[in-house]
């Protein structure tokens, strides 16, 4: 038979792994008096991890998160109603826009481009966008862009998303492929992910 305290150490770890505590590392400590003890928040150093979880902690919502999330949804009726408009999947929209500027209407990248959806001098003067910072201008010259790339591209979601960008004369300067730029294949990579997690 075994004795109490063996019994009471294996109920008190099994209880921790099968329970929400199973999320937590598990430390041992013995007292100077032969007593154990466990916890998945140690006091001091005298104890010693014996358990080391295998399932990561949810961490609380980063700052950025939160303000990426109060973005989404303060444009998120605008661009709503400009993908209605130029008959564009909407999610398609989210996820070009989480990926150019994270929600920040006032973004420039280091090239210059501005705005919600990022564009370039060149590609907003084409669609008619005088104030790029202006989110209303700037997502309907971009929704603009992005059909006629998704037109041009016979609507190949992964080219047109590729040529957003690095144009479409790279895309069709590789045989309408993925041009072989690092930051152009991860920019695919994200925007697709961002599409499938868009609700």
């Amino acid at each position: 038979m075994m004795p109490k305290l063996l019994l009471s150490k294996i109920f008190f770890v099994s209880s921790m792994l099968f329970s929400g505590l199973a999320s937590a590392d598990v430390y041992k400590y013995i007292s100077h008096d032969g007593r154990v003890f466990f916890s998945d928040s140690p006091k001091h150093s005298g104890y010693k991890r014996i358990i080391k979880s295998k399932i990561k902690l949810r961490k609380p919502a980063s700052r950025a998160f939160r303000v990426l999330n109060k973005n989404k949804k303060k444009f998120e009726s605008l661009i709503k109603k400009i993908a209605a408009k130029h008959q564009i999947d909407p999610k398609l929209l989210h996820a070009i826009i989480r990926a150019e500027s994270a929600y920040n209407p006032n973004a420039v990248s280091k090239v210059g481009a501005v705005g919600l959806m990022q564009l370039m001098p060149a590609t907003a003067k084409r669609y008619g966008v005088k104030n790029r910072r202006n989110p209303a201008q700037n997502i309907s010259g971009g929704t603009r862009y992005l059909k006629d790339l998704l037109k041009m591209f016979n609507s190949n979601l992964k080219l047109a998303v590729a040529a957003y960008n690095a144009g479409e004369h790279a895309v069709i300067k590789y045989r309408n492929s993925i041009p072989p730029y690092r930051e152009t294949r991860n920019y695919v990579k994200k925007v697709l992910r961002f599409y499938q997690q868009t609700s």
